[in-house]
């Protein structure tokens, strides 16, 4: 009998045809059902596109040797008494000024080149008669971020404690925490709060007064607050004694957040894809095997050659 070449048969060819678009269809729809719903399932999940990233960093921070002090009297004592360090404050006061002993010393615990915390205490002299029943103070500071966000801006702690008895000594030990109302931007340089927080060249008393001083540092987008929730009021001040505001400032680490960049968001909406790729990539496998050794589509197989070889079946 004659032989033949099968492949040349144009019925065997549409047949071949046939199973090949049909198994070329089947492994199309299953590549889409694989790789386009886990696309849908991270992107639904909410968080997909990264909005806002932060990190550490402890800032450095400086004393900027600025002090406003404003001390309460009861009522006998005639007000309050107040004194700054700068000159056109205290032109302003009159007899309500009264200059006290200050001694400052910032500290570098960890030896890294960043100081950690403020060693302040200032002593008010007073007179018999007058007794101290609360403290405003403001003192200011040089704050710098530089690892990933570059900020450089003057900022303030700002104190204020007042009692009902009269007191020798106020103890404060708390942190410059760094508040944002807004991400920082992590491109160039902000450099747009680096101001004096109290314009001390103003003749005008408006300039000085807290409530003006305390609004205007509040309209910021970034800050820094005094944290200490336990100011300790010490009372029985000796007749001759000064009022001492003893206080512990800690410049802590602080978390930062930033709005991220491109890549960055690309790299973490890569990650949340491929984790949930790789399950529908096990499923997947596992449905393709079934189906092909199952001949749920049918199929023919067929030896791989090499190329430059002509493989052909034959009949008898």
């Amino acid at each position: 009998m004659a032989l033949y070449d099968l492949f040349s048969h144009p019925v065997e060819r549409s047949y071949r045809a046939g199973l090949c678009s049909k198994a070329a269809l089947f492994l199309l729809l299953a590549a889409a059902l694989t790789y386009i719903p886990p696309l849908l399932v991270a992107f639904r999940s909410h968080g997909f596109w990264l909005k806002r990233s932060s990190y550490e960093e402890q800032p450095t921070v400086r004393f900027q040797h600025q002090v406003l002090l404003v001390a309460l009297l009861g009522p006998e004592s005639g007000g309050f008494l107040a004194w700054s360090t700068f000159p056109a404050f205290n032109r302003l006061q009159g007899d309500r000024l009264r200059v006290p002993l200050v001694s400052t010393r910032e500290e570098d615990r960890n030896q890294d080149g960043k100081m950690d915390m403020l060693h302040f205490k200032l002593e008010l002299p007073l007179q018999s008669t007058e007794h101290v029943l609360g403290v405003q103070l403001i003192l200011t500071f040089s704050y710098q971020l530089h690892r990933m966000v570059t900020l450089v801006m003057q900022s303030m702690a700002f104190l204020q404690s007042s009692f009902p008895v009269p007191g020798s000594q106020l103890y404060v030990n708390g942190d410059l925490r760094l508040q944002q109302k807004q991400p920082l931007s992590c491109g160039g340089l902000d450099a747009r709060y680096n101001v004096s927080v109290i314009n001390g060249t103003s003749p005008f008393a408006y300039d000085y007064d807290l409530t003006h001083i305390v609004a205007a540092y509040q309209e910021r987008n970034v800050t820094t607050i005094l944290n200490d929730p336990n100011p300790i009021w010490l009372v029985g001040r000796a007749a001759d004694a000064p009022f001492v505001i003893n206080a512990i400032i800690r410049y802590p680490v602080e978390v930062i957040s930033y709005p991220p960049g491109f890549w960055e968001m690309v790299k973490f909406a890569w990650v949340q894809y491929v984790s949930i790729l790789l399950i529908f990539l096990w499923v997947f496998e596992r449905i393709k095997i079934f189906v092909f050794q199952n001949q749920v589509v049918t199929t023919i197989p067929v030896t791989a050659t090499p190329r430059g070889e002509v493989c052909k079946e034959h009949l008898s």
